[in-house]
């Protein structure tokens, strides 16, 4: 069962001046299911397939390794299809198409950023994700409220990594004492607390959740406004 938040243990600590957001989870809902189906169909190969070659390569695309052409090159050589410019190229757009319309923000999302910059709180969105989560957070708006974006794929390194964490926190000019850091994902949560952040696990909607002792549960973004 998920932890009690107990209260918000940051009060007696250096003030807090920045929040640092995950992206997958947090603010974004996503629903992958045409992706997982119509990219499988438009390269012509079976959806399993592509599905376990996207895993294999998935940490390169994470970190900027490969971009997404490399990464449908690899993907359809590895699944026995030629991998001709002309599909290569209508695969990467297709894939930014579905992506863009598989996330929608929650609805806390865009009034939580909102109320944090009216309070001068910076902001940056740290994210693991290829190359089209720039564009896709633009799209949706929250790129307007964010002061810097640390994205796996352009910082070449990803969550629990310490280097993001650093990107994101030296690109708003604050110490990791001065910052609360929110994800959805335990061990990113510890890995942000290890270095001194004030790290809070946000858990959507599920009943049951891993969670890390000592870290604070909240289930929505109002309950982390209310640390600030």
């Amino acid at each position: 069962m998920l932890s009690p938040a107990g209260g918000y243990p940051y009060a007696d600590r250096v003030a807090l001046q920045a929040c640092l957001l995950d992206a997958f989870d947090t603010i974004l809902d996503c629903d992958f299911t045409e992706f997982r189906s119509e990219l499988p169909a438009q390269a012509g190969i079976p959806a399993e397939a592509m599905l376990t070659e996207f895993g294999r390569i998935m940490p390169a695309l994470t970190t900027g390794k490969l971009s997404m052409a490399e990464g449908f090159r690899q993907i359809l050589l590895a699944c026995g299809v030629e991998p001709r410019p002309c599909l290569v190229r209508a695969l990467v757009s297709k894939g930014r198409e579905l992506l863009l319309g598989a996330v929608r923000l929650y609805d806390d999302v865009l009034p939580f950023l909102g109320k944090l910059r009216s309070r001068g709180i910076a902001i940056a969105i740290v994210s693991n994700c290829d190359e089209n989560m720039r564009e896709v957070l633009s799209e949706l708006g929250v790129s307007a409220f964010a002061d810097a974006l640390a994205l796996s794929c352009e910082v070449g390194a990803a969550k629990p990594k310490a280097r993001i964490y650093r990107h994101a926190l030296e690109a708003l000019g604050v110490t990791a004492e001065a910052a609360l850091f929110v994800d959805d994902n335990a061990d990113f949560c510890a890995a942000g607390a290890a270095m001194g952040l004030s790290a809070v696990q946000i858990v959507r909607g599920q009943a049951e959740a891993e969670v890390v002792p000592g870290i604070t549960v909240v289930r929505s973004l109002p309950e982390v406004e209310a640390m600030f």
